[in-house]
């Protein structure tokens, strides 16, 4: 689903509109300036670039989009002030915990100021408490910076952030909710072992 709707791949049948435009009738250029500029990508594997720290991490969408140097690091600074990680930009990946990476790896998908996240399993490499922490974040982004968000997850926690539910099974779509009105917190879905 994520890659129909990031235009990574074409749908056998029916069409994909994002602001009134085919995706599948764009160009392979059309498409990849899409992915560039429209849509920010958050990997349950964070996808950070080992050998850079944070900072850089960020920066590559805007190297790749032209901006200069310091336009780079204004843009990345701020981004990585907005996830909560200040005291991180110098940090390379393995000095980070698992939801530090995934905050720059969500900084990185904002580089380019999209006006959609597809999320894959956002919070799936993540303890607990941790994992509400990156929804919240989410949620934030979201009503802050008018960012739609498409997680697409078994993680129960993010039904409270989601504003509707889509049900896939077997690559079909089950159901079609609003949101559910249910507040779980870590002690609601805690196990007893």
């Amino acid at each position: 689903m994520l890659n129909l709707i990031g235009a990574l791949d074409k749908p056998t049948s029916g069409e994909i509109h994002f602001h009134n435009t085919k995706l599948s009738a764009m160009t392979a250029a059309q498409r990849a300036s899409f992915r560039a500029f429209e849509v920010g990508y958050i990997f349950q594997a964070f996808n950070l670039i080992e050998s850079l720290n944070a900072l850089d991490n960020v920066r590559i969408p805007l190297i790749l989009a032209g901006l200069t140097r310091e336009q780079q690091k204004k843009r990345a600074d701020n981004l990585l002030e907005i996830v909560g990680l200040t005291d991180r930009v110098k940090h390379k990946p393995s000095e980070l915990s698992g939801g530090q990476k995934q905050r720059v790896a969500i900084a990185r998908a904002l580089a380019n100021r999209p006006k959609l996240l597809l999320a894959d399993e956002p919070t799936g490499n993540l303890d607990l408490s941790t994992g509400f922490k990156i929804v919240e974040l989410l949620r934030s982004i979201n009503e802050e910076l008018g960012v739609t968000i498409i997680n697409s997850t078994h993680d129960i926690k993010l039904i409270d952030a989601a504003d509707r539910i889509c049900w896939l099974r077997d690559g079909r779509i089950e159901n079609l909710q609003e949101k559910i009105e249910v507040e779980l917190t870590s002690k609601d879905i805690s196990i007893q072992i």
